[in-house]
């Protein structure tokens, strides 16, 4: 048997050191240069320009009133096609009136769905919302009214299913949020209007519609980059979105056999009346700028996600996932 040539195995591993010294001082030269330093500015990802920070220095009144914002959300998503993706069904939408939910009724519309505005008292953001729903040419009906009620949601539900005959779509998106600084702040009051709202407003939601969804029909909740990784100063409203997305992955297992869908969006900072509503007009001047995109979302870059989970076209396949959308690279 040959004996290996210990020499030949000595020069290969002095190539191997030589190489990466090389490498090494290659490197060493671009550090003595100056490291590239990371852009400051936002991050646009198309060619539609959407505003970055700072954002106008605004405190709105709740429940917050999206045409009373200096800067009104985007939320038309012009350049969206359709395609008839919920051509013929029926949908309702929680907080419909502004925000995210506005711009999901759009979207909807656009594929074909009559929507239900269900919304607290923002009656003159429901009547834009209803407008705009309408312009698509698909029909709507909005309805005013409070979600921790579940005899309102009960009475709801039967209205638009008596109106457009059949419901195929459930997005849960209604909030309530406010901040407070340590838990002390934290009463038991607003934390019992948190979690009625947010939670008990979704399983009151969803178990009204339950008996007129059929195979095929979608269940699509809004949760929030808080409820993966918490919010110092949004105790409650964290603990809701983190149990929302539970509820979601719960439901969905409960639902499966009969064929329903049940999943849920996660966005990081959305620009909509929540947020002036919530934070201080100085802290809204860098909303989302701490974000990987250094800037917030618009309502119109969230809403084809909603799309994409209603359809089943598009995601017959997908059920229990919380689907993040954050700005954020790694969340």
């Amino acid at each position: 048997m040959a004996i290996p040539d210990e020499n030949q195995y000595g020069r290969a591993v002095d190539e191997v050191a030589d190489r990466q010294r090389a490498i090494q001082s290659r490197q060493d030269q671009k550090d003595a240069a100056g490291a590239a330093k990371p852009s400051k500015e936002a991050v646009q990802t198309s060619s539609i320009k959407q505003p970055v920070p700072p954002m106008p220095q605004q405190h709105l009144s709740k429940p917050g009133h999206e045409s009373q914002m200096e800067l009104k959300p985007r939320f038309m998503a012009e350049s969206y096609r359709g395609s008839g993706k919920l051509q013929g069904q029926v949908a309702i939408i929680t907080g419909a009136d502004s925000g995210i939910g506005r711009a999901v009724a759009v979207l909807f519309a656009r594929e074909g769905a009559d929507v239900a505005v269900l919304y607290l008292n923002e009656h003159d953001d429901a009547e834009e919302t209803r407008r705009c729903i309408e312009a698509e040419g698909t029909r709507c009906v909005a309805i005013a009214g409070d979600v921790k009620d579940m005899t309102f949601c009960q009475e709801a539900v039967d209205k638009v299913v008596a109106q457009f005959g059949r419901l195929d779509v459930l997005v849960n998106n209604a909030a309530f949020q406010e901040h407070a600084d340590t838990l002390l702040d934290l009463t038991e009051e607003r934390f019992d209007e948190t979690m009625r709202t947010n939670i008990y407003g979704y399983f009151h939601m969803a178990r009204a519609c339950l008996p007129y969804l059929k195979r095929g029909a979608a269940i699509v909740n809004t949760g929030s980059v808080t409820g993966l990784k918490g919010s110092a100063h949004l105790l409650d409203y964290s603990t809701t979105k983190g149990a929302i997305h539970a509820f979601t992955m719960a439901l969905a297992a409960n639902l499966i056999d009969q064929g329903i869908r049940v999943n849920a969006v996660a966005p990081g900072p959305v620009w909509t009346p929540l947020n002036p509503a919530d934070q201080s007009s100085e802290k809204i001047a860098r909303f989302g700028a701490d974000t990987t995109m250094k800037r917030p979302a618009q309502p119109e870059e969230i809403s084809p996600a909603y799309v994409y989970l209603a359809s089943s076209i598009c995601s017959s396949y997908v059920t229990g996932v919380v689907l993040p959308i954050t700005g954020s690279v790694g969340e």
